[in-house]
């Protein structure tokens, strides 16, 4: 059985599992995951259908006939103009579907997409099954973690090269274009995501975007960024500090080293997120800067940067081999400091590893 066949078994054993006839895949990480073809998410819809009996179905432009046809010739796929609209497909495939409840990726799937399904159902049903389809991905397989691990190589090698040339009064978007180059000569196919490098006080926005402050003495430098290979991408932070750290940021990293240890020495099969947020978090809140805590511990790891499962209070689902997760707890000081240390760790039979092995250790630069 090829890896699509065995894939697509696996999604039709879940439709099945959830009470649906078919589930219906707007492009992104899942479709992808299906078919290994890659499509944009744009104005014409493009929706991939597998059938409870693990048979494949599509809604596809005309624009896109070669490449959807060159690798599934034997799909039933319903093709629209632009001229035309997608109406009329969307009418033939639900009438070929013949599906009493199909679901979708709720957090994927636009309105347009989701209005167009229950128009041309009929007395059918469209369901959100995200819960249910999460499944199809979570657990990765030998070559997944293999792509992962060579992402996290490209993305270390880059890391360590990036931090050789910083140097006080360079700013955080020269920094990240530094990196970026650094990645794609390593041979990363692409990013997961723009490289977040923030400065000083501005590290305390954890998602901040890199802009023209440089990068000054004392100053904390976080940089949360990773390479993509064969469509999985690292996400690795770390913090540096550029000449001397003062004392009371030397503390707050040290709080956040001890918390990111705990999670990866404690993260393992039978261990439920709920737990490990818990332990994790647990370690920031009994410090002197438990008001610097903002978010959660961390999150799945795969196609998508952010997928299940969430490392988080509420979430009781036990980790399992094969589960790609980040344990990257943070403390963040607004208009002083912001500190991160990610690592991406994947559950084995019986712990779990550290993917990524950069030093932890406080480490001054510039």
């Amino acid at each position: 059985m090829t890896r699509r066949a065995r894939r697509r078994a696996r999604a039709a054993e879940l439709i099945r599992s959830a009470g649906l006839d078919a589930a219906a895949f707007v492009p992104g990480p899942s479709f992808h995951y299906l078919t290994d073809l890659d499509f944009h998410l744009m104005e014409r819809p493009t929706l991939l259908f597998v059938t409870a009996t693990g048979g494949l179905l599509a809604i596809m432009p005309e624009l896109e006939r070669l490449k959807w046809s060159g690798a599934f010739p034997e799909a039933e796929t319903f093709y629209w103009q632009d001229s035309d609209g997608f109406e009329g497909a969307f009418e033939g495939a639900m009438r070929a579907l013949g599906a009493a409840a199909v679901g979708v990726e709720g957090g994927r799937m636009r309105m347009f997409e989701y209005d167009a399904l229950r128009r041309h159902m009929g007395n059918g049903d469209v369901r959100d099954a995200d819960a249910a389809l999460q499944a199809l991905r979570i657990a990765k397989d030998e070559d997944e973690i293999a792509s992962l691990s060579r992402a996290i190589e490209i993305s270390e090698l880059a890391l360590a090269e990036t931090l050789d040339e910083v140097r006080a009064g360079d700013s955080e978007r020269a920094i990240a274009a530094l990196l970026k180059t650094r990645m794609l000569a390593h041979g990363s196919a692409a990013f997961g995501f723009d490289p977040i490098v923030l400065a000083g006080a501005n590290a305390a926005n954890p998602h901040g975007t890199p802009d023209d402050t440089p990068l000054q003495p004392g100053d904390a430098l976080l940089i949360d960024f990773g390479a993509k290979i064969d469509g999985f991408s690292a996400d690795i932070t770390r913090t540096f500090f550029c000449e001397h750290a003062s004392e009371r940021h030397a503390a707050i990293y040290e709080t956040v080293r001890e918390a990111n240890a705990l999670g990866r020495c404690m993260a393992g099969p039978g261990v439920t997120a709920h737990e490990l947020d818990t332990a994790v978090t647990g370690v920031l809140r009994a410090s002197p800067f438990a008001d610097l805590i903002v978010h959660k511990t961390g999150h799945g790891l795969g196609l998508d940067v952010h997928e299940a499962p969430q490392v988080m209070v509420g979430n009781h689902q036990r980790l399992e081999p094969g589960y790609v997760i980040t344990i990257e707890p943070g403390l963040y000081g607004a208009g002083d400091v912001g500190v991160r240390i990610e690592d991406d760790v994947t559950v084995t039979e019986n712990d779990a590893r550290s993917l990524t092995s950069f030093s932890r250790a406080l480490r001054l630069i510039g």
